[in-house]
């Protein structure tokens, strides 16, 4: 619903290639109460753009690719979103999590599902631009 509200549905299923880290219905149950509502409303929706989109990032990473740039950067590497934004990733184990710029890590708990223009990452938070 949110990816319809922001207008993002041909973007998503546009060419690619894309890494997108999407929050599972858990994580957006886990926001403070009325945020996804205020988010869908038509007034919200660049705002909405803002979010959704700071879950995306150029090209296909699997697991692994995140687990080899956080390994060849020193334990953390800084990922471009396509909103302009930046993330973090990190190995810890044998899982991977993702960070925004406020230090809340979302953990991959799906990783790897292939689509024709890139790869999914199912976390468990959502990450915020602000």
């Amino acid at each position: 619903a949110a990816v319809k509200a922001a207008g993002l549905v041909d973007t998503l299923e546009g060419p690619g290639p894309f890494t997108v880290f999407a929050p599972n219905n858990k994580a957006f149950a886990a926001l403070p109460a009325g945020t996804v509502d205020t988010l869908l409303e038509p007034q919200n929706k660049a705002k909405l753009t803002g979010v959704l989109t700071y879950h995306v990032v150029p090209g296909t990473l699997t697991v692994e690719d995140l687990r080899a740039k956080a390994s060849a950067a020193g334990g953390v590497a800084t990922l471009t979103t396509v909103n302009g934004e930046t993330l973090t990733v990190q190995a810890k184990g044998n899982s991977v999590y993702v960070g925004d710029k406020e230090g809340r890590n979302a953990l991959i708990v799906i990783p790897d599902v292939m689509q024709s223009n890139g790869v999914i990452q199912g976390v468990d938070t959502v990450l915020l631009p602000m």
